[in-house]
């Protein structure tokens, strides 16, 4: 037995030593050492030897197997050794080509333009002022005089939480009672950009969530005259100063008076199309002067303070500006799109 011993070993080194590749390996290691390979084969059946043997061909056969999983070991090391050598000799990279240049992304168009609007403005005078996108019926509605039943709340479908009195805000003009409650008594000159949410039907002038950007000015001697005269300003730094500026008479409960601002289309320059229903006008945004009930309830006396505010969508302005003829594609993700522009 020992003699059989001898000759197993030395037939499985003179196979280990014929074995050129990786996968070869798990071959010679079934045939040796796995679980019906000759030494576990030879293992199993000591027990058939005479009592005497036993421990002497026992001892042999586990150094034999010892002695084969190093060596396997071994032969492991020198075969992975060699395949990545023939790997690097076979797979080099040419370092005199150019690399790939990385794709580079961009400020998506709606952020673009509200970063020129914010430009604009801060020329002006007007900081940014940041609001919460979730609130209160209270900031929502009834600081800006929109009592319950009041028949303005129509205008707007509304997203509730399971918290009563906690909704997503409609619009951009709750952020008027966070200015005045944070500035007051002191004069204010600000701009309120967000996110707003409608629970309306998606179309391609219309969506559940858009941004608006909100315009407050609050201080003495504050007349329609200086209301007049930021739009206007306004309007032609962002579209040209060829543009032409229109108010209309309008209703809004949180100022009054109101008006609604339209510019001559851009499109047609004025003679008619089918983007401004053949008027030569579009409207941009809704103005009027601070209703006194919204001074009262931001801290403001009425008696001495005036102001102004004004909002907007800036992807309606950028429909324009850009000759987009449908709303939904700024949230689509469409790369396509955003890279045109």
């Amino acid at each position: 037995m020992l003699e059989y011993l001898r000759d197993l070993g030395a037939q499985a080194r003179q196979r280990l030593g014929q074995v050129r590749k990786l996968e070869e390996l798990g071959e010679w290691k079934r045939e040796y050492l796995g679980k019906k390979g000759a030494v576990s084969e030879l293992l199993r059946g000591l027990g058939g030897l005479p009592a005497e043997d036993r421990p002497l061909v026992g001892r042999a056969a586990n150094a034999l197997r010892a002695e084969l999983e190093a060596e396997l070991e071994r032969r492991e090391q020198v075969l992975q050794q060699e395949f990545v050598q023939a790997a690097l000799r076979t797979e080099r990279v040419d370092v005199t080509l150019p690399g790939r240049r990385p794709a580079v992304g961009r400020v998506h168009i709606s952020h673009r333009v509200l970063r020129r609007i914010y430009d604009i403005f801060a020329e002006m005078g007007f900081q940014v002022f940041d609001s919460p996108e979730v609130e209160t019926d209270r900031r929502n509605f009834r600081s800006l005089n929109i009592p319950p039943h009041h028949p303005a709340r129509d205008m707007w479908s509304t997203f509730y939480t399971t918290r009563e009195g906690v909704l997503l805000r409609t619009h951009t003009s709750p952020g008027q009672a966070w200015a005045m409650q944070a500035y007051c008594p002191e004069p204010i000159r600000v701009i309120l950009p967000g996110k707003c949410y409608r629970y309306e039907q998606v179309t391609a002038r219309s969506e559940f969530m858009f941004y608006q950007v909100e315009g407050l000015a609050v201080g003495e001697g504050i007349t329609m005259a200086d209301l007049k005269g930021v739009i206007i300003a306004f309007t032609r730094r962002m579209f040209g100063s060829e543009r032409q500026v229109r108010f209309r008479c309008s209703y809004f409960p949180f100022t009054e008076p109101s008006v609604e601002v339209d510019m001559d289309c851009i499109l047609c320059q004025g003679q008619g199309c089918r983007v401004c229903k053949y008027t030569g006008w579009v409207e941009i945004l809704g103005a009027g002067m601070v209703h006194p009930v919204v001074l009262r309830n931001g801290g403001y006396d009425p008696q001495h303070f005036g102001g102004f505010a004004f909002g907007m969508g800036p992807e309606r302005i950028t429909m324009l500006k850009y000759g987009i003829n449908d709303i939904r594609w700024f949230f689509s993700g469409d790369l396509r799109f955003l890279r045109s522009l």
